[in-house]
């Protein structure tokens, strides 16, 4: 690569135009030979690429980097380059919608197709990076292997040669991502399936197929991987290129069907489709048992032949020996001569490889095929065989030829025609350049009726004995008086000397073309018997059943001949390519001998000539490098100046002025024609389009801001559509909804007002709702009016109805308030409550002295802790056998003659009681449980106590008389250590109790109510017991005497 202006101006100019002597050739040749000797192998002549091939790898010439290099660069700010006029295109095709085509051309062997293969990496590199993106972009590079393979051959000139013409449209959306795709192919040279010259192969994918496929896909198709064993794969003996390795380009192959879509059983078609080719090349026949017939001489090659094709082996046997003749309605089967039997084998094996390449070229298209209806542009990429002389040239030699001829027409039209033409009608001033107008040699070859092509299609449609010959003959009457025709009949001595009577020379652009005759007639008509047709249809391989079709059989129509095909073809490329905007890359071959470095000036001079390169320099020298229309060029660049933007109100050449000024263009700059504006130097064009980039990046803020506030601005609207919506829907439905509760509501009351008015009737439809009403009323306010404690006896008032579920209720709730207080109790609390309820059970409503002792909890002993404490010391010394004391209390002890009264302890164990004297704790008496046959109280509020003892006994005192603070207390505490005593308990409510008294006498105890409360003996001698009257206090403790005794049935 150049790596500096001092650099390239050592070893050469980059550019053509910048000869000095641009006129002379051998400056020419002269800066192209400096540059190839240093790696330098493109050079420019303006826009147009010129192209040496090295026949070697340079380093660092190619590569992601070197892409990445010239990406979005303009054309002459780097040294030359492929990637430069593929950038350019590309930027062109993107920016200004213009579809683009890369005409690529050159000899044979001058490096046409590795240039196109650089220039489809660089579009597929410098596109975008997607799921589909690059999916269409791996299809359009793997879419190269497959081509080369099935249409690409070694010949002499050069080991990768094209055998077919390939034009390839790539579809690019508007951001410049690739597609789709689509492939036009031309003139498949056929005649190489069966016959190569000397030092030249078949075409790559039969040695591929043998080199690189495994054993057992060889023993399938019944092949051995050694092409020198078959006919058709060693009749130029080079099987063998160094440069080529076949079982990686196989690899290679394979891989390349996977991606583009093939389906296993397609690619088993193919390789069936190619090795049936193989083994037909290598059928032979000898003469039949009759004259004029043959047959197949070893006829075990029809069964594998047959198995291949998936054909009935009789039916393939006969179609190859015999051919079917229709005369007067009638239909005969006639033998093939040998001559004729080998026609039909090559011609089957031609046929059958160029229909199965037409195949596999739409099948291609379809893997490629983009169904969108969006606008796409297209770029094309032209790859077709170059301008050959061979030793012996053929009718395909004459159609590549006269292809070459074609595309030089093209370009002459293009580049040197039809600029120098444009110039002459815009006004420009301009110097006429001479060149080399080749549209006599098209004429002569594609002229209708007159033309070698009308000529040759004439001679094999005449009815009688056509042959190569009398085509010749009538060739030389047709157009042996052509300056650039000539053949041994019409020219002179000296010339037949060069020519033989089976020859013809052409004067190509190119140069002078010596054509041989023999095939001509039978290539041009292309004939395949219909034997082999129908065989052919009636296989099972998938590939085969759609390239002979039934409806080809059916057809009656003659089909048109082989050069009358590409003449038809070759008139819609050239229609395709004058619809676009060309790009041109001329490749040059520096030597015949294919050798790196070697650059012979003769071979050199020769193509210079016939390439008209010299003629397109001076026309670049002399012209302009960029005309467009004024609407065009205006349109592009009218933001650069404030005058022309955003709109222009005059005519469009005075906007191009007025731009022009604006933008500092001198005289020599520029031209302004009719209808189009030239601009001489592609700097000035360059200096324009780098303001206009960097003007679009103002225009892309200002149409943004200006795109957000109209963004905004339609999404506010829309929010405030839709609040207004929203908000009107929203009252409808608001209005709506509160009508339906007004309705409701009044349907309410006045079912709540027919409800009151019958609420003191049965249930009925009238008044349900409102007793429902009530219910749920009531319960809500029980339900905040519950009573809080079982002290609480407060409860709202219920309605008539629910008077006997309110008092359900409150018995409920009372029961579980009791419960609640029961669960917080203590076992001591519990024992007390206990004991309270016995004594409920036998002093409520029977002594006045009980009221007063509800309130007052029972407790274990009456006397203080020092005397408790004394009182045990002293029973546990002199009277261990006692037991523990339960309840101790002070009384007052009466005897039972004279009633004294004495201030006594009494105790009660779990034994009996005890009677101790206070102070000193002596004991007095000890009475045991079991001698205590009755205890009686009377029924008044009094304290007195007669505990009946047994007077039988000779030491008996008679009963025991005692006065007690809490009788009550005391009472049960004795009683209810023995459980057995409880129903001892008398009270006397007659005023009068008799006691027991020893001798088994009796006395008396009287009792009543007074103003003065006494105990004293009468005179005559009772026990007078006089107890106060309080009703008011009897009243309040009476009501908590029910309320304790509530609890203790609860609890009980």
């Amino acid at each position: 690569m150049e790596s500096s202006i001092a650099k390239r101006d050592k070893i050469g100019v980059q550019d053509f135009v910048l000869l000095e002597d641009y006129r002379s050739e051998n400056a020419f040749v002269e800066n192209l030979k400096k540059r190839y000797h240093e790696n330098l192998i493109y050079t420019y002549i303006g826009s147009v690429l010129v192209s040496v091939n090295p026949y070697k790898t340079i380093q660092g010439l190619y590569g992601a980097d070197t892409m990445s290099e010239y990406r979005g660069v303009n054309l002459y700010e780097l040294p030359p380059h492929i990637y430069a006029i593929a950038d350019s295109a590309y930027r062109s095709m993107r920016e200004e919608a213009l579809d683009q085509c890369v005409l690529i051309s050159g000899e044979s062997g001058a490096g046409k197709t590795e240039a196109s293969k650089k220039m489809l990496h660089y579009l597929a590199s410098c596109s975008g990076h997607m799921g589909d993106v690059d999916r269409v972009k791996e299809r359009l590079l793997q879419s190269n292997p497959v081509l080369e393979a099935f249409g690409n051959a070694k010949t002499i000139r050069n080991d990768n040669s094209s055998r077919f013409g390939k034009y390839m449209d790539i579809e690019f959306d508007f951001k410049g991502s690739p597609v789709g795709g689509h492939i036009k192919n031309y003139l498949l040279e056929k005649s190489r399936v069966v016959t190569q010259a000397q030092g030249e192969r078949n075409f790559h994918i039969f040695y591929q197929l043998l080199a690189g496929a495994g054993n057992s896909l060889l023993s399938d198709l019944q092949l051995q991987s050694y092409p020198e064993r078959y006919r058709l794969l060693c009749q130029g003996d080079c099987t063998m290129v160094k440069t080529i390795d076949d079982r990686a380009d196989f690899m290679l192959v394979q891989q390349a069907l996977s991606v583009l879509g093939f389906h296993d059983k397609e690619c088993q078609s193919l390789w069936t489709i190619v090795s049936s080719i193989i083994h037909l090349g290598n059928l032979s026949y000898v003469s039949g048992d009759t004259e004029g017939t043959s047959r197949v001489s070893d006829s075990d090659n029809i069964p594998a032949l047959a198995k291949l094709l998936q054909c009935a082996g009789d039916i393939l046997e006969r179609s190859l020996t015999h051919r079917t003749i229709e005369a007067r309605g009638e239909k005969l089967l006639t033998p093939l001569s040998v001559e004729q039997a080998l026609y039909a084998r090559d011609a089957l094996a031609k046929s059958t490889y160029e229909r199965m390449f037409l195949w596999l070229v739409h099948r291609l298209n379809s893997s490629l095929q983009n169904e969108s209806k969006v606008r796409k542009n297209v770029m094309g990429l032209l790859d077709i065989y170059g301008f050959e002389i061979f030793v012996v040239n053929s009718f395909e030699q004459f159609c590549i030829n006269y292809c070459n001829e074609k595309l030089q027409q093209v370009f002459i039209e293009l580049t040197l025609k039809s600029e120098q033409e444009e110039y002459y009608q815009e006004n420009i001033e301009w110097e006429p350049v001479e060149y080399f107008n080749n549209k006599i040699i098209c004429d002569l070859v594609e002229e209708k009726h007159k033309g070698i092509i009308a000529i040759l299609d004439e001679e094999c449609l005449r009815p009688g004995e056509v042959s190569d010959d009398t085509f010749l003959e009538r060739l030389c009457k047709g157009v042996g008086k052509h300056a650039h025709f000539l053949s041994h009949q019409t020219t002179d001595y000296e010339g037949r000397k060069t020519l033989a009577r089976n020859e013809f020379r052409l004067s190509h652009y190119a140069g002078d073309v010596t054509y041989s005759i023999n095939g001509f007639v039978d290539k041009n008509n292309d004939l395949l018997y219909r034997d082999l047709k129908e065989a052919m249809s009636s296989s099972c391989n998938i590939i085969l059943k759609k390239i002979f079709t039934a409806e080809e059989l059916q057809s009656k129509k003659r089909p048109p001949t082989a050069a009358t095909q590409f003449k038809t073809s070759l008139a819609e490329l050239m229609v395709i390519l004058m619809s676009k905007q060309p790009s041109y890359i001329r490749c040059i071959k520096p030597n015949d001998d294919k050798r790196p470095g070697v650059l012979q000036e003769s071979i050199i001079f020769h193509q210079v000539k016939y390439l008209g390169l010299m003629e397109n320099l001076r026309v670049r020298r002399a012209g302009f490098c960029y005309r467009r229309p004024f609407a065009v060029f205006l349109n592009r660049y009218k933001s650069l100046c404030p005058k022309t933007w955003p709109t222009w109100r005059g005519s469009e050449k005075d906007g191009i002025r007025v731009l022009c000024v604006h933008l500092g263009y001198t005289s020599d700059q520029y031209k302004i024609g009719r209808t189009k504006i030239f601009i001489r130097f592609p700097k000035t064009l360059f200096e324009t389009e780098d303001r206009f980039q960097d003007r679009k990046h103002e225009l892309v803020t200002q149409i943004t801001a200006i795109f957000r506030m109209y963004r905004q601005r339609k999404v506010y609207r829309k929010m405030q559509w839709s609040v207004t919506t929203i908000a009107k829907h929203w009252r409808r439905v608001a209005a709506q909804r509160y009508a339906e509760r007004y309705r409701a509501a009044a349907a309410v009351v006045r079912k709540f007002i027919i409800g009151f008015k019958n609420r003191n009737k049965p249930k009925c439809p009238e008044n349900v709702n409102f007793l429902e009403f009530v219910r749920i009323n009531f319960l809500k306010t029980l339900a905040r009016q519950l009573p809080r404690n079982v002290l609480d006896h407060s409860w709202p008032t219920p309605p008539p109805a629910l008077t006997e579920a309110s008092n359900m209720l409150r018995l409920l709730h009372q029961r579980s308030m009791v419960r609640a207080y029961v669960r917080k109790m203590t076992p001591e609390k519990k024992l007390q409550l206990s004991l309270k309820v016995t004594a409920s059970e036998r002093f409520r409503n029977c002594k006045e002295a009980y009221p007063p002792s509800v309130a007052a909890p029972f407790v274990g002993t009456r006397l203080s802790d020092s005397e408790q404490d004394a009182m045990k010391r002293n029973l546990a010394v002199k009277f261990p056998e006692s037991g523990p004391v339960k309840y101790a209390t002070n009384c007052v002890k009466y005897d039972r003659h004279g009633y004294k009264s004495r201030s006594r302890i009494i105790a009660i164990t779990n034994k009996g009681c005890l009677v101790l004297e206070t102070g000193s704790y002596k004991l007095k008496e000890q009475h045991l449980f079991e001698h205590i046959s009755e205890v009686v109280v009377s029924s008044l509020t009094d304290g007195i106590v007669v505990i009946r003892l047994p007077t039988d006994d000779k030491n008996s005192r008679g009963d025991l008389i005692i006065a007690v603070e809490h009788v009550i207390e005391f009472i049960i505490k004795l009683l209810c250590e023995h459980s057995n005593k409880l129903d001892c308990l008398k009270i006397d409510a007659s005023g009068k109790v008799i006691h027991n008294t020893p001798g088994n006498k009796s006395g008396t105890i009287l009792f009543h109510k007074g103003d003065n409360a006494l105990i004293s003996p009468t005179k005559t001698g009772e026990l007078q017991v006089v107890r106060l009257t309080s009703d008011q206090h009897f009243t309040a403790v009476h009501a908590l005497t029910r309320l304790h005794h509530q609890l203790a049935m609860l609890l009980t």
